[in-house]
């Protein structure tokens, strides 16, 4: 694994969090738009980037 499926895996990461702690606070459509990125943007995930 190199340095960008890591920095891939920290954004998707932090992205999935970010949309957790946003259906918390019950923005539900922000919340869900961070998720599918999050899973979007992730090394196993479909990659945007790849």
């Amino acid at each position: 694994m190199g340095a960008f499926d890591t920095l891939l895996w920290i954004l998707a990461v932090v992205l999935v969090v970010a949309g957790v702690v946003s259906l918390v606070r019950r923005q539900i459509l922000w919340g869900i738009v961070l998720i599918v990125v999050g899973l979007l943007v992730g090394p196993f995930g479909v990659s945007i980037f790849t």
